[in-house]
């Protein structure tokens, strides 16, 4: 009797966590995103390069920013150690906004997008989005180039940036032309 009445007590409380969204929580949890901001791809990877770019001592949209990200999101650089061997970092968006945010800042800083590959099975985009950083809106050539994989998620209800892998271009490792504008 006593296993009778725990088994449907049980499947609830099964049912109840499987159908929790972490989307959901996410959602009640962070900044609450610009429907405009989040509507399509296109919204989403426009307002990424936007709210990380301004001049030397403007203030970023951070909340913007992190609204933009699903939970659990990471932003991943890769680069050099100090020993020149490859390597990885793993960010949060929050960890990017403390990381980064302030040299953005101080330095001023424009990332535009220059081209874009995409690849996309049902809610899931893959992007590679070639991009190029200025420190300002008027420099004749940028600081530096590179591509940004960016991975995104469509709820049903809007698009959330899942992964922003970047790599910055070097004179051992130039952009191919394919991920250029003819």
């Amino acid at each position: 009797m006593r296993r009778l009445l725990l088994t449907p007590i049980a499947v609830a409380l099964l049912t109840l966590v499987a159908n929790r969204s972490p989307l959901a929580a996410q959602a009640a949890a962070s900044p609450v995103a610009k429907a405009e901001d989040v509507r399509s791809v296109d919204a989403v990877v426009q307002t990424l390069y936007a709210v990380i770019s301004g001049p030397i001592g403007q203030k970023r949209d951070w909340d913007r920013f992190r609204s933009l990200f699903a939970p659990g999101a990471r932003l991943i650089p890769t680069g050099r150690d100090p020993a020149g061997k490859p390597r990885v970092l793993t960010w949060t968006p929050e960890d990017y906004v403390t990381t980064a945010g302030g040299n953005l800042e101080k330095n001023g800083f424009f990332e535009r997008e220059i081209n874009r590959t995409s690849d996309q099975f049902g809610k899931v985009v893959h992007l590679f989005s070639t991009y190029e950083s200025r420190r300002t809106v008027a420099d004749e050539k940028p600081f530096a180039r590179g591509i940004n994989s960016i991975q995104l998620f469509d709820d049903g209800t809007r698009w959330w940036i899942v992964t922003v892998f970047w790599e910055q271009e070097s004179a051992a490792n130039p952009i191919p032309a394919k991920y250029l504008k003819p």
